[in-house]
């Protein structure tokens, strides 16, 4: 009996995870090329994935990475426990080469670049249930490191405030402690907060005019940075990607460590749900919780609690908070 009439006798038994209805059809069809694959469920968030991974025992999850409640990275790694016979290929927009890493380090079996997936798909499964590893062709060149990254906890955590004293304070004391220890601090802000940071630094005693030149303290405008990523009133997620990797490497080179600890803090989704856009602060903070965990950076984000308007974001307010690690609360000083 040959391999594909045990394929035909014993179904691949596939979960597909995609929070876009859209796509999931089309990876559906991809599947029908051969009838021996099987979808027994799909996933539109990282939570259901992981519980019906557990429970159905899957013989392999194709996985997108910017996914609600828990990304794609966390899921993988989850499933690599709760269900170690189960074969994993991503299947994303993002094309980095820290993300494709991170996804691989999981354990993860492939990596199928979405613009790719009519043509690598299909090979992708194939190999990996032959128990070898596959990367879309146009990701090959990338050198990838066989070690997966130790787990580091995970932070990213928020602070609400009622008062700007509260939000210059919790950023000083955030940023300050790390450029003190050497490492390396990113701030997305407007130009009034990122004045009133500087001179709150200076009083700390830190050069921070010394820290720019070094590239150890990295003053970002936030108007500027959702220009490089939002599209029709969402962030791209790609473009999302291509700013902050650019952003975290020059970061990673800067330190005075062989590994600097990175943190970042900011208001890119405060400042689009305070323009009205609390869909596009969601996604936000959902893309941020990706870099949290790829980068392993600390990030910690700001928002006033006058943004919130009653019962009527009260929705908006309970999703803010389930993208954090941590959430703080200051209603005056």
């Amino acid at each position: 009996m040959d391999k594909r009439e045990e394929h035909l006798m014993s179904p691949i038994r596939i979960l597909v995870v995609d929070d876009f209805k859209e796509w999931r059809h089309q990876v559906f069809l991809f599947l029908q090329a051969r009838p021996e694959w099987q979808v027994i469920w799909e996933a539109s968030d990282g939570s259901d994935a992981v519980q019906k991974a557990e429970e159905l025992k899957p013989d392999l999850v194709l996985l997108d990475i910017g996914l609600p409640k828990l990304n794609g990275i966390e899921v993988a790694r989850q499933v690599r426990q709760l269900s170690p016979n189960s074969k994993i290929v991503f299947l994303s927009t993002d094309n980095s080469s820290d993300v494709v890493e991170a996804a691989l380090s999981t354990g993860a079996h492939g990596y199928v670049y979405k613009a790719r997936a009519h043509s690598d798909l299909v090979p992708a499964i194939d190999a990996v249930l032959r128990g070898k590893q596959f990367v879309s062709t146009m990701l090959r060149g990338y050198k990838f490191t066989d070690i997966p990254r130790q787990k580091t906890v995970h932070r990213h955590e928020v602070q609400f405030y009622s008062e700007d004293a509260i939000f210059q304070n919790s950023f000083t004391d955030f940023i300050g402690a790390a450029l003190k220890a050497g490492d390396v601090a990113i701030v997305l802000a407007t130009e009034s907060h990122r004045y009133s940071l500087v001179q709150k630094l200076r009083a700390q005693g830190l050069d921070i005019d010394a820290a720019i030149r070094q590239g150890t303290y990295i003053p970002l405008d936030v108007f500027k940075t959702l220009s490089t990523f939002m599209r029709n009133g969402m962030p791209d997620s790609a473009l999302f990607f291509e700013a902050v990797g650019y952003v975290m490497k020059a970061a990673a080179k800067a330190g005075k460590k062989d590994r600097p600890r990175i943190v970042a803090c900011g208001e890119c989704a405060p400042v689009l749900l305070e323009g009205g856009n609390a869909d596009a602060a969601i996604r936000l903070e959902q893309l941020w919780d990706q870099v949290a965990t790829i980068y392993e950076v600390e990030i910690l984000c700001g928002y006033a609690l006058a943004s919130f308007h009653g019962e009527k974001d009260q929705h908006v307010f309970q999703s803010i908070c389930a993208e954090h690690s941590a959430v703080h609360s200051q209603e005056s000083m």
